[in-house]
């Protein structure tokens, strides 16, 4: 195994060029929500995605001034729901640092608690996952939380959110209303 390169910092336009590189790969959008106290918090995230299938690991990247970082890693437990195109408005709302904190955060989006995690899970998302903390790794300015699947689902097959070139994107459609069905012998 090699050892990690140093850390490199650059300048802020060295920064910005580097977003803007990174912004032309698209990405999923989603919530990620943890509970504090029986209390909902949550935040949008597009830095996710699966890690394994043995074991059923997801991972996500949050900043490490997300007001969400510290309770997932208390509760050790969290939630993503994977956004459908048509919500794009919950994806600026729940990125907005100036909107209430805990409930209130959540009034008038359809949600219910997920069966392990019990944090918020939107209802009108295509998939969720619900987790278990697997573990945290520093990452720069971010932490990386693994999170291990205990309860998943496709919640609708409607077309997913998309983030590139620092703007929202519908996803395509599926070839049908209905997703297939995946058998194994």
């Amino acid at each position: 195994m090699t050892e990690p390169a140093a850390s490199r910092s650059g300048s802020e336009a060295e920064r910005r060029r580097f977003r803007r590189a990174a912004g032309r790969f698209p990405t999923g959008v989603t919530v990620v929500t943890a509970l504090a106290g029986g209390v909902p918090h949550g935040t949008t995230v597009n830095a996710f995605a699966t890690a394994s299938v043995d074991p059923l690991l997801i991972l996500v990247a949050l900043g490490n001034g997300s007001r969400l970082l510290g309770h997932a890693l208390h509760s050790r437990r969290f939630a993503v729901t994977v956004l459908a195109a048509h919500q794009e408005a919950d994806a600026r709302w729940f990125a907005d640092p100036g909107r209430p904190a805990g409930a209130a955060g959540f009034a008038g989006r359809p949600y219910r608690p997920a069966a392990y995690a019990g944090s918020p899970v939107l209802t009108e998302g295509v998939a969720a996952f619900d987790c278990a903390l697997a573990g945290a790794f520093p990452a720069g300015d971010h932490t990386v939380l693994v999170g291990r699947a205990e309860e998943f689902e496709v919640l609708s097959a409607a077309p997913p959110l998309l983030f590139t070139d620092s703007r929202f994107h519908p996803g395509p459609r599926p070839a049908s209303d209905t997703l297939p069905r995946i058998t194994t012998p």
